[in-house]
């Protein structure tokens, strides 16, 4: 099959098929020869290439040991079919968080999704959509569930947070939930799984108050952005761009209190919600 352009931030799909020609081409083989090595057609290869076919994961397996890719595509079928749970504008970007080596996220009003409670989750998308049925607001719980899953293990990426004192003020589902979650940041924190800062109020503004913003970086690609609002996100990889942003996460970062002065603040906030 005649390759056709493709975007690969289009979605996970044709950013998995993007990846499969740049790996069959590196490896120097047509798509009807890697076919035959994979037992199917040179026209299905081309049909996954172009993102016209989503992969099944057996396949997948089949091309990462013909193309000896130690597992990658393998991975991003699965985190594919995890990602098809999200919001379509979040599914790459939750398909590349899970391939990241490090994430560097910034929240103005509320805490990042990685590190929220269910409690937590439950009560914001409540109050993001009131009219939710009460199995959507469990389905969107539990899936929040499973990314955090992604700070478990050896292969867990770097993680570091700054969050506005807003996201610590702003009482989220009442004062048990905010004092639980708040609670959950510092046991996150003490165990070393994610470094937090915290931009006070005192700070004044900076260039990323318009919208969250996470920037992650891979071991073997470039970084990439992405910024979210509360009903639509935004994935940039274009590097004068990338790199402003990446400016401006250290000068938040710069600004910000201390991770040691950050869980002071969180928690006495803690125990604000305590009272």
């Amino acid at each position: 099959m005649r390759p056709k352009d493709l975007n690969p931030w289009d979605s996970p799909r044709a950013f998995y098929g993007a990846e499969l020609r740049g790996k069959r081409e590196a490896a120097g083989l047509s798509q009807d020869e890697l076919g035959a090595l994979v037992f199917c057609s040179g026209a299905y290869i081309g049909q996954m290439e172009n993102a016209t076919r989503r992969p099944p994961k057996e396949m997948a397996k089949l091309l990462d040991a013909a193309l000896h890719t130690d597992g990658i595509l393998t991975r991003m079928c699965e985190a594919m079919d995890q990602a098809s749970q999200h919001a379509e504008y979040f599914q790459l970007a939750a398909e590349l968080e899970s391939m990241a080596s490090a994430i560097y996220h910034w929240t103005p009003m509320v805490v990042p999704g990685l590190l929220q409670t269910p409690a937590y989750t439950r009560a914001l998308t409540r109050a993001g959509r009131p009219f939710a049925s009460e199995e959507d607001v469990e389905r969107n719980v539990s899936t929040r569930r499973e990314r955090a899953k992604l700070l478990e293990g050896d292969a867990a990426p770097e993680l570091w947070c700054i969050l506005h004192e807003s996201a610590l003020r702003i009482p989220v589902g009442g004062a048990d939930v905010m004092h639980e979650q708040l609670g959950h940041i510092c046991e996150l924190a003490g165990a070393g799984a994610v470094a937090v800062q915290v931009l006070p109020f005192c700070a004044g503004p900076l260039p990323l108050m318009h919208a969250s913003v996470k920037v992650m970086t891979f071991t073997d690609a470039p970084p990439v952005v992405y910024l979210e609002a509360a009903h639509s996100g935004q994935l940039l990889d274009t590097p004068a761009l990338v790199g402003s942003y990446i400016k401006a996460y250290d000068l938040a970062r710069a600004v910000a209190l201390s991770p040691d002065a950050s869980l002071a603040m969180i928690q006495a906030a803690m125990e604000d919600f305590a009272a």
